[in-house]
């Protein structure tokens, strides 16, 4: 009897084992703000932007070729939602002793040749990724002028091709913000590169 109640005990510590904490925001949390610098040496926070009416906080880098791949994309989305009302933040969420394609001078580098229309802001000493629980790049978050989460997850449903996109998630998203309503989907899979940190 003993060995069965020894044997449940392991086994249910073994399954508890495997039952990850959930860890970052959800959808519905308000996020903390941040103060980074970007890569015209500026600090940046949410703050700054006391009429925005929505956030568009996206965790990408130099390196990875889903952030490349998406890069003209959210070009795009930061000219086309800022007369809207609609701020784009960049973050780059990478150590540069594990990637050094993502160091801030490689970040500058990147930001001029693209000639990026909005703050590309280093996450220096990897403390703000954790918080929103971001774990690729690309990763977006969708927050409402309240700084309230309302969308997590891909910007779209086609990596490879801007061009054969069916499903415009953070589009979709920002446009039932606009309704008052609320995003359906709210979350997505995030498809790109882990975060790199050191070791």
């Amino acid at each position: 009897m003993l060995k069965k109640i020894g044997f449940l005990a392991l086994f249910v510590g073994t399954l508890l084992s495997f039952d990850q904490p959930v860890t970052g925001y959800q959808i519905g949390d308000t996020a903390t703000d941040f103060k980074l610098k970007s890569v015209d040496n500026k600090w940046y926070s949410m703050a700054d932007y006391k009429d925005a009416k929505g956030f568009i906080v996206v965790f990408t880098c130099n390196h990875c070729p889903f952030a490349v791949k998406y890069e003209d994309r959210i070009i795009e989305l930061a000219k086309k939602y800022k007369p809207k009302g609609y701020v784009l933040l960049a973050i780059n969420p990478n150590d540069p002793v594990a990637q050094p394609d993502d160091s801030f001078e490689k970040m500058q580098e990147r930001a001029k040749e693209k000639k990026f229309p909005f703050p590309y802001l280093f996450d220096e000493g990897q403390k703000i990724y954790p918080q929103y629980g971001a774990t690729k790049t690309p990763h977006v978050f969708l927050l409402d002028q309240h700084k309230v989460v309302k969308y997590i997850g891909a910007i779209d449903d086609n990596v490879e091709d801007a061009k054969a996109v069916k499903e415009k998630y953070l589009e979709n998203a920002i446009s039932a913000l606009e309704k008052g309503l609320d995003p359906n989907p709210s979350t997505t899979k995030a498809i790109g590169c882990s975060i790199k940190v050191k070791k």
